[in-house]
């Protein structure tokens, strides 16, 4: 096992290749980030994922779209540890934790990384360390070895995506939403909340940011409710930094959330952020910003206040906008990820 401050470490992502979510957005930023250091990193994952990683990253496949207990993929990941005898290897999500459980020996020291609150963290009992990108998850876990360590985000714009890309209507009022477009994001919520609004909204305009499933329902509810010149359905934008620059609201209408790259985003670029009581939003912001539930009318009251105040919202949220430049950037990530690395390295085989 590596003693020096250079490690090889190994991710094991276990998604199956269909989406690129949050987790998968995480893993990659973090893989990056720590190649840029000079750590050695492997990650172990489906193929389809292998152009999300920069060249500085070595990229493995592994056949996870089989299942957690499949023996092939169990002997596949074994195999591959074998080869590589990483220091450090960090399981992101669940499936990937109870894979990593069953490597003792061939993984160095085995972390693991909560994204979201499930009815059982029990795969990570079996590993080393766990982190938790929420306090709320974090209150959940019982393992004594446990940290907390945000999601973090870069905001510098990408030389390869013009800044001009997407642009909002400079004569209204801005407020806007990202997200995929699916039930969890309460997206068809937000529009219901947006039509009950009344005369302190009739200068502004709702832009929603995002593709999925439930996009043709979304925009039928959009005619449906009379709001098309309104609300307007966007798509997905690569590079939002004009928008939030532009925008004098994003509004969070999550029914849940693990971490939120949106909150993080907006506040490091100086939007405020309204949102319904979901993690992290409720743990940063003022008990101001944050709706009394997730029922459309819930969401209408913290608008119709918001939208009142709009002057003073930036002023409110200066702390929840220090805390997101001292905690919420890649680079707070990946340090405090790195320094529990090599304290986790230090310990002696009987503490772990």
């Amino acid at each position: 096992m590596n003693t020096s401050n250079q490690l090889t470490i190994a991710f094991l992502l276990a998604t199956p290749g269909t989406i690129w979510g949050g987790m998968e957005k995480h893993t990659a930023d973090l893989a990056g980030a720590l190649a840029s250091r000079g750590h050695r990193i492997h990650v172990l994952g489906h193929r389809s994922y292998r152009a999300r990683f920069p060249a500085s990253v070595h990229f493995h496949t592994l056949p996870v779209q089989l299942g957690r207990h499949n023996l092939w993929l169990r002997l596949a990941l074994r195999r591959c540890l074998r080869q590589l005898s990483p220091d450090i290897l960090h399981a992101q999500g669940n499936k990937a934790a109870q894979l990593a459980g069953k490597t003792r020996g061939l993984g160095g020291v085995r972390f693991g990384t909560v994204h979201g609150i499930k009815s059982s963290h029990k795969p990570f009992e079996r590993l080393d360390r766990v982190i938790a990108v929420s306090p709320q998850i974090f209150r959940t876990l019982t393992h004594p070895h446990k940290s907390l360590i945000y999601n973090g985000v870069d905001i510098e714009p990408c030389p390869e995506i013009p800044v001009d890309q997407t642009s909002l209507d400079a004569s209204v009022t801005n407020v806007i939403a990202v997200g995929r477009l699916e039930p969890v994001k309460g997206f068809d919520v937000l529009i219901q909340a947006w039509s009950r609004l009344g005369p302190q909204a009739k200068n502004c305009h709702l832009t929603i940011f995002g593709d999925g499933s439930q996009r043709q329902a979304l925009a039928r509810q959009i005619r449906q409710s009379g709001l098309e010149d309104h609300v307007t359905l966007a798509g997905f934008c690569r590079n939002m930094t004009p928008v939030y620059r532009q925008a004098r609201l994003t509004v969070i209408s999550s029914e849940r959330e693990g971490f939120s790259y949106i909150l993080a985003e907006s506040l490091l670029h100086g939007c405020p952020v309204v949102s319904t009581p979901v993690s992290v939003p409720r743990d940063i912001l003022p008990a101001t910003m944050i709706s009394d539930g997730h029922s459309a009318e819930a969401l209408a009251d913290l608008l119709t206040r918001s939208l009142t105040n709009l002057d003073t919202l930036k002023d409110a949220e200066q702390m929840a906008m220090i805390f997101a430049a001292e905690r919420l950037t890649i680079k707070a990530m990946v340090t405090e990820t790195e320094k529990l690395y090599i304290e986790a390295m230090g310990d002696t085989p009987a503490q772990r």
